[in-house]
């Protein structure tokens, strides 16, 4: 593979994962504008936000077995034909209720973006190689948090914030056009695959049972909640709380996706010299200690806004030097059902996402607290499941070793 079409293939696939966060990220700043708007508080717009993690959440377990089935590329043509649909309703949204429903039919059309873009790296790159494109894609990705808030802050303040969905819709067609044009099909049609609901269940649940790939999907979709925890509050926590405008907050938003951003890349670096676990570990660990030290800061009310902003760095630090690796640990065991594994592991992430930022919306506190509290539960939650699931693959590998000598 040429390095040119090595870096288009990493263009296009990272423009398809990045399509959800830019959908996330980019009316974020409207919060209050959406709440005046619409005449709700912004606890209720948050709920918009809840209702695209569950519409991920689930399309992505529609979309494995149908990637797996039809190709790769059929279902991503009518994932983001729907996902186009959805934001030309957001924009139309009369009502709170409209935009909860249209986001949450925009997830399950751009869910297939990211499902696809997650199996296709599994398709075309060595195993071996997994975790260095992933990073890869993040840094593409990363493009979402430098770029959405603030573009976002702006067109809200100038245009209001329906244009935001309207720029989506435009962004969804040009990817569509980028994938016809330059994106291979990565996996044929498999005419015996079978969409009944019993083959469909079996072939998740072979998945599930694999301890290498549960033990990292929810480690890592645990750990990412961090991510959703910071992304869920932070339009309370800077523009109620530290009382700045939504261009500011733009800014600073993209100023804390350089530490999710840079360090992916460091990681790049890392997978040269350590294995995608031990990084994971460091990561994990290093994520408790910041995220206890956060929780203190909070409740004590040392940090102000530079120390919040500070802290959120650190943490998101820890997220993007570990998402990278346990993404690529959890795929590595699948070659036939890559499809149906990366449609989980999404699920996983996601499902976890919309249950924190479900529970970030109940919190009435005016503070950083339940931010920094969900961080330190998720880093501490994920550690834990990643140093019992060791075991678990340990035992593994031993009965396999064992069986293969017995005969």
């Amino acid at each position: 593979m040429t390095s040119q079409r090595y870096f288009f293939l990493i263009l296009i696939l990272g423009s398809l994962t990045a399509l959800a966060p830019f959908s996330i990220d980019m009316y974020l700043p409207g919060f209050p504008d959406i709440a005046r708007s619409l005449h709700t508080s912004p606890e209720n717009v948050a709920l918009s936000l809840s209702s695209f993690f569950i519409g991920i959440s689930a399309g992505q377990l529609l979309y494995g077995p149908l990637l797996d089935k039809y190709g790769r590329k059929p279902p991503l043509y009518f994932g983001l034909a729907l996902y186009i649909a959805a934001s030309i309703g957001c924009y139309f949204s009369a009502s709170i209720e409209m935009l909860i429903a249209m986001r949450f039919i925009q997830a399950i059309g751009g869910c297939a973006a990211t499902v696809a873009s997650i199996t296709m790296v599994r398709d075309i790159f060595p195993v071996e190689d997994n975790a260095k494109v992933f990073a890869l894609l993040i840094l593409v990705l990363g493009a979402s948090p430098m770029i959405a808030p603030t573009v976002g802050g702006y067109v809200t303040g100038y245009f209001g914030w329906q244009l935001i969905f309207i720029i989506l819709a435009v962004i969804a067609v040009l990817i569509i056009l980028a994938v016809f044009f330059f994106l291979p099909e990565s996996y044929k049609a498999d005419p015996n695959y079978s969409l009944k609901p019993r083959p469909i269940i079996s072939g998740f649940i072979t998945v599930i049972k694999t301890p290498q790939f549960y033990t990292y999907a929810i480690s890592g979709g645990i750990a990412f909640s961090g991510l959703f925890a910071y992304i869920s509050s932070s339009p309370l926590v800077f523009m109620e709380v530290f009382k700045v405008s939504s261009k500011v907050y733009g800014w600073i938003f993209a100023i804390l996706s350089v530490g999710f951003i840079g360090a992916s890349q460091v990681n790049s670096l890392l997978v040269k010299k350590y294995k995608s676990a031990q990084i994971v570990n460091v990561a994990l660990i290093a994520m408790v200690i910041i995220s206890a030290l956060f929780v203190f800061g909070s409740l004590q009310n040392l940090l102000g806004l530079a120390g919040t902003i500070i802290m959120i760095f650190l943490v998101l630090c820890c997220v993007g030097i570990a998402s990278p690796n346990t993404s690529a640990l959890a795929l590595a065991p699948f070659e036939k059902n890559a499809g149906t594994a990366s449609a989980l592991l999404g699920a996983f992430q996601m499902c976890i996402g919309s249950v924190v930022s479900v529970g970030i919306s109940l919190f009435k506190s005016q503070s950083s607290i339940p931010m920094s509290a969900i961080m330190l539960a998720a880093s501490s939650l994920a550690l834990f499941v990643v140093l019992i699931g060791r075991r678990n693959i340990k035992e593994r590998l031993e009965s396999k070793v064992s069986s293969f000598a017995a005969h």
